[in-house]
């Protein structure tokens, strides 16, 4: 096991571990012991877990041959028609990398599960750990820093944790409701990989700003490339609509209060920066760093405007202090001339 893999899932811990940290003290606060409350929030996140990457480990494992024979079924030529001209779109090479890659992922796949048992392994131990000593370690985190930046400390633990349960949270609640739309949408519109293709949809939720819309365009075009406009129609408004949009609509406002209300685009260069620089973990070391960033600034210049305008008031209580005593002593000159 590489010492990069093994970051990655002592990362992974950690993040989880403060998200449920919350869920910890509220078991304390209702009785249970420390040791019961965190065995509690670690079977929290072990269910948590399973939920997520169990459909993933199962379409990668056992319905991958189905998956790349719908690759495999694209036409090699796809004929558009614009302004009386065909133009002929060559899918020959992509279709050839994508079966390519999509055999590389299933080999490696299939070959890294003992690895994958020993991570997950590990992520349980380390959560359990740090739910049981997590005010300890915090403690003693903050122990060096001066009484005087504690607050700068406090400021930036609580854009984390927000950033962290807007990743977690808000985002798997959307990611579970695009699974729980698509599946019947799929089914209902006559594709046999109704729930593969939820899934896929529920993980491309993940993606900021462009999200589901991945995976619902390709399947449009498709329809529009072999001449079937309706089913294009149908999978395209119905799939944008409800599994893209809905989700966002209906479970987002009501979990964003407690979000970081990170800018979108900000969202985006976080998430696509830590995959492609971390892997799969950047996915959520990303944002938490960009979002951590934005805050450090924000305290940055909140602190050096606030020193200005101290300044500033300072400058002018001095100069009122000033022009009063000129007004008093013009007003005494004046007593003494009369």
């Amino acid at each position: 096991m590489a010492a990069g893999e093994l970051l990655g899932t002592i990362l992974f811990a950690l993040t989880v571990a403060y998200v449920l940290l919350p869920v910890q003290g509220w078991l304390v606060r209702r009785g249970f012991s420390e040791w019961s409350s965190a065995v509690v929030a670690t079977l929290v996140g072990f269910v948590s877990a399973i939920a997520v990457f169990a459909p993933i480990v199962l379409t990668l494992y056992v319905r991958i041959d189905e998956v790349i024979a719908l690759v495999e079924g694209v036409p090699a030529e796809i004929p558009v028609t614009a302004f009386e001209m065909t133009y002929t779109i060559e899918a020959r090479e992509v279709q050839a990398l994508a079966v390519s890659f999509l055999r590389d992922v299933a080999v490696s796949f299939a070959s890294s599960l003992p690895v994958l048992a020993i991570k997950f392994a590990l992520f349980v131990i380390l959560l359990f750990a740090l739910l049981y000593k997590g005010d300890a370690a915090g403690r003693a985190a903050i122990a060096p820093v001066p009484h005087g930046y504690r607050d700068v400390v406090h400021a930036l633990a609580v854009r984390a944790r927000e950033t962290l349960y807007a990743i977690y949270v808000l985002q798997l609640a959307t990611s579970v409701t695009s699974l729980l739309v698509g599946y019947p949408l799929f089914h209902l519109l006559g594709y046999d990989m109704a729930f593969t293709l939820a899934l896929f949809a529920a993980i491309l939720q993940f993606v900021p700003i462009i999200g589901p819309s991945l995976l619902i365009a390709p399947i449009a075009l498709f329809h529009v490339a072999a001449g079937d406009l309706v089913a294009a129609a149908l999978v395209g408004v119905l799939g944008i609509t409800l599994v893209a949009w809905l989700p966002d609509i209906a479970v987002r406002p009501r979990l964003a209060r407690r979000s970081a209300g990170l800018p979108g685009s900000l969202y985006f260069v976080g998430f696509t920066g830590g995959l492609f620089t971390l892997g799969a973990i950047g996915i959520v070391v990303g944002p938490l760093i960009v979002a951590i960033f934005v805050e450090a600034v924000e305290l940055l210049a909140e602190e050096v405007n606030g020193d200005v305008r101290l300044e500033a008031l300072a400058t002018a209580g001095h100069g009122g202090a000033a022009d009063d005593s000129s007004t008093a002593e013009t007003d005494a000159d004046a007593v003494s001339d009369d």
